[in-house]
């Protein structure tokens, strides 16, 4: 993961690169500290021992997620349509931002279930428009929902979550320090030519970079995290397992 870069943002539907913003590293109160090898490494050791990037050591829900979630392999229509909207409106903000705003975004976009999602009315979008509880971006909100409407056109075609996963790549990055973790790849570039090809929007390469990442597609957790090969999916060398 790496912080998101202005240009990728410029255009309305890139994302920020693969990780959080770097800014909310420095959320909360625990003082976590830089490891020996981790200094050139770039992962930092917690109060708890284990050794992370530093946008994932500080803030307690970037903590939880990371360990709990980043990077683990995600499986499910639904579930692979939720991260695909996700990451869409973190566009220009921090990942922190739309963790603390999931519960809503689910509640609100009816747990992401595409068909629900894909029924949603002129009304219903003005009135997601005027929710403070989550992002209120006309733009992300209507891609929402364009995305849920091709989602359902896929079906006939294999389903989102084979499409997407069929973007593996053969082997996954071994980055050391965050200057080493790629913002996009031959392989995110490719998946968000297909879906726009398909009808989705906020499908940016960049963007893509991000879902592959945090659905487990790829593997740029920092080598020396306690979280990497989390996945199961990959040999220590960068190869398929």
């Amino acid at each position: 993961m790496k912080a998101r870069q202005a240009a990728d943002v410029a255009t309305p539907d890139a994302a920020t690169a693969g990780t959080p913003d770097a800014g909310t590293a420095n959320a909360g109160t625990a003082d976590p500290t830089v490891a020996g090898p981790g200094a050139a490494s770039g992962v930092v050791v917690g109060p708890d021992g284990l050794s992370r990037p530093a946008w994932a050591a500080t803030d307690p829900l970037m903590r939880e997620y990371y360990d709990t979630e980043w990077g683990v392999p995600v499986a499910g229509e639904r579930a692979v349509f939720e991260r695909l909207s996700l990451e869409a409106f973190q566009a220009g903000l921090s990942w922190a931002t739309v963790l603390r705003k999931r519960p809503a975004f689910r509640e609100l976009f009816h747990d992401f279930d595409p068909d629900a999602v894909a029924a949603l009315t002129d009304a219903d979008v003005e009135r997601l428009l005027g929710e403070p509880r989550i992002i209120r971006n006309r733009a992300k909100i209507l891609a929402t929902r364009t995305n849920a409407r091709a989602t359902l056109e896929l079906r006939a075609d294999g389903g989102l979550e084979a499409l997407v996963w069929s973007f593996r790549p053969e082997t996954t990055p071994l980055p050391c320090t965050m200057d080493e973790v790629p913002s996009r790849s031959p392989e995110s570039v490719a998946l968000s030519k297909e879906l726009r090809r398909r009808g989705f929007a906020f499908v940016g390469p960049t963007t893509m970079q991000a879902l592959m990442e945090a659905i487990g597609i790829v593997d740029t957790h920092l080598v020396g995290s306690h979280r990497r090969g989390v996945s199961g999916l990959w040999k220590p060398d960068g190869t398929r397992a």
